[in-house]
């Protein structure tokens, strides 16, 4: 069987051994992936892997070998599903590898915006001319008895609310129409406009669908409390990024953590990397909450499985 991973990049930094992989087949690691490359990377390949590098409609409909498609991730939204439906090719993702790992991401971005931490650690040079070792430069906000609020209440959902408790927080979730979820069935569920104009900390967890992209908008920025704090290490496009930077400069709400955007890696004049934007308690990472060594050994854990599974008859974690 020949195999192929198209960005194994995203998987390791030279700390995870691709061995068990190796022992279903031939192997090629591509580090990364150009969209000018994919196609002819795929030629010829039974099994490909991707975790970011985009498989459309042209390019599944072109591999009259491929039989299965792994996805290095819980998102599938690079594949065509579509597509490899119409072709008989199943796709597999894996989830709940990134929970706990994801989880404390977030916290540590809400963390460092309720705190400041960031801000009064990067003063250090002040410090010398300062009468008392206590500086006010910076307004810290105790979360005890604040509100969150919940957008997505899946496993990391599940999880950065239970943090979230742990911190002496409010937990509320935004009622979703049609869910037919029942984890945590004694919070509270609430429209949006009084979800959004409750929360002290808005922090999303779901996934991207048509029906969500640019949920967060002028019009629930404009509900969310004044001083009010927005987390998103779920999907970029969840978040119209213009009106968030135009929601920070005005000082509406008092900072945003995010650890994706809606173009990753995003272009130099990206609306939320604008200089100014510095200054307005904004926390940007690049896509690395669900990185962790141990996150990353379930990944591979999670592919050699589904893998496995394709090759017994009984795929598991097939999204199409």
């Amino acid at each position: 069987m020949k195999l192929t991973f198209l960005d194994s990049s995203t998987l390791t930094r030279g700390d995870i051994d691709f061995a068990p992989l190796e022992s279903f087949g031939t192997l090629t690691l591509h580090e990364i992936t150009s969209p000018a490359e994919t196609l002819a990377r795929c030629q010829e390949v039974e099994v490909v892997i991707t975790n970011k590098v985009i498989l459309d409609a042209d390019t599944i409909g072109s591999l009259p070998d491929l039989k299965l498609i792994l996805v290095s991730a819980t998102g599938v939204n690079v594949v065509d599903l579509d597509a490899a439906r119409e072709n008989g090719i199943p796709v597999c993702n894996v989830a709940g590898y990134s929970t706990p790992s994801v989880a404390q991401h977030v916290a540590a971005l809400l963390l460092t915006l309720a705190t400041n931490v960031h801000r009064y650690a990067s003063e250090l040079d002040a410090w010398p001319a300062s009468p008392i070792f206590t500086r006010l430069d910076h307004p810290v906000v105790e979360l005890a008895g604040k509100t969150c609020g919940i957008v997505g209440l899946g496993e990391i959902g599940s999880a950065f609310a239970r943090i979230a408790e742990s911190l002496g927080m409010t937990v509320q979730v935004l009622a979703r129409e049609g869910s037919s979820h029942t984890r945590r069935p004694e919070l509270p569920r609430l429209a949006p406009a009084e979800f959004f104009s409750t929360s002290d900390v808005v922090s999303l967890h779901c996934p991207l669908t048509a029906d969500n992209e640019g949920m967060i908008n002028r019009e629930t920025l404009t509900l969310m409390k004044p001083g009010s704090f927005l987390l998103n290490a779920s999907r970029g496009p969840l978040v119209d990024e213009e009106a968030l930077a135009e929601a920070l400069r005005a000082g509406h709400i008092a900072g945003a953590g995010l650890d994706v955007l809606s173009v990753e890696p995003p272009p130099a004049d990206h609306p939320l990397l604008a200089p100014d934007l510095r200054d307005r308690n904004l926390l940007v990472t690049p896509h690395t909450a669900w990185l962790s060594r141990e996150s990353r050994q379930r990944l591979l854990d999670g592919l050699i499985g589904n893998l496995q599974a394709f090759l017994d008859g009984t795929p598991t974690n097939r999204v199409a």
